[in-house]
């Protein structure tokens, strides 16, 4: 699996919950709430101020040492 700009942060979430602390990390401390299950990690990356290219790199690393 690997994990892309396009995907909902709820996506993400739903495939291992133990992703959570990258997310809260960042800034996006609201990760129950409606909008995370819709919105884009571009989208979040970009309103938190975060690399979408480097949180991607993290999330992908941790999702190939997992498996």
């Amino acid at each position: 699996m690997k994990i892309t700009k396009d995907m909902t942060i709820g996506e993400i979430l739903d495939l291992d919950i133990d992703v959570a602390p990258y997310f809260l990390n960042m800034g996006m401390h609201c990760l129950g709430c409606p909008a995370s299950r819709g919105e884009s990690l571009e989208d979040a990356c970009f309103v938190h101020g975060v690399d979408p290219d480097d949180l991607i790199e993290e999330l992908n690393t941790y999702f190939e040492n997992v498996q």
